[in-house]
């Protein structure tokens, strides 16, 4: 992940991109690239949507690309190590979604009935 942000950083500096005045525009593509995908499967069941990810897939892949690439570059002119945060994030998740719980209760909204031990999170 650091190589490919690195190399993002690089393609941004060559083409004289990456400033920090940028990262507001870069959030708002962010959410127009969400938006496409969610047009993929707004407002229909989960059956419904596996079919469009898949007969989309190209799309689907696409979007994925946007949006890393977006985020590494965020993270490239934050001077942020995105591997290490993502791992910092995932060992967080890992005391957060304790695995017996997350199974028996499907989902991570405590709202609804699901878990999430945030608190216990030091």
């Amino acid at each position: 992940m650091k190589e490919i942000q690195d190399k993002i950083k690089e393609f941004n500096e060559e083409r004289n991109l990456g400033k920090v005045w940028e990262i507001k525009d870069l959030l708002l593509n962010m959410n127009e690239e969400i938006g496409e995908m969610w047009h993929l499967i707004k407002w229909i069941n989960e059956e419904k949507q596996k079919e469009m990810l898949e007969k989309n897939k190209a799309e689907v892949g696409n979007f994925i690309g946007d949006m890393e690439y977006l985020l590494l570059k965020i993270a490239a002119i934050c001077d942020i190590n995105s591997e290490e945060e993502t791992l910092k994030v995932l060992e967080e998740y890992e005391k957060r979604f304790p695995i017996d719980k997350v199974k028996q209760f499907k989902h991570g909204n405590v709202k609804a009935g699901g878990v999430d031990d945030k608190g216990e999170v030091k």
